[in-house]
């Protein structure tokens, strides 16, 4: 079954990642990430910034 709401609920912290990830020249890896959402107020799990840090490529491996 499809979802009626095609958007995406994790775009606002994708685009958090990336702004982080940009900012620091990409030197940030998902545990510094983590830590700086939720510095900025964000309740994310490690696990999960890596999965998303995953599928936008930004880490190694």
């Amino acid at each position: 079954m499809k979802r009626i709401d095609d958007t995406d609920p994790d775009s606002e912290l994708k685009d958090c990642i990336t702004t982080l990830f940009e900012l620091f020249h990409g030197r940030y890896g998902y545990k510094r990430n983590t830590y700086a959402l939720n510095q900025m107020g964000y309740v994310i799990n490690l696990k999960k910034v890596y999965r998303l840090m995953y599928r936008r490529h930004y880490t190694l491996y």
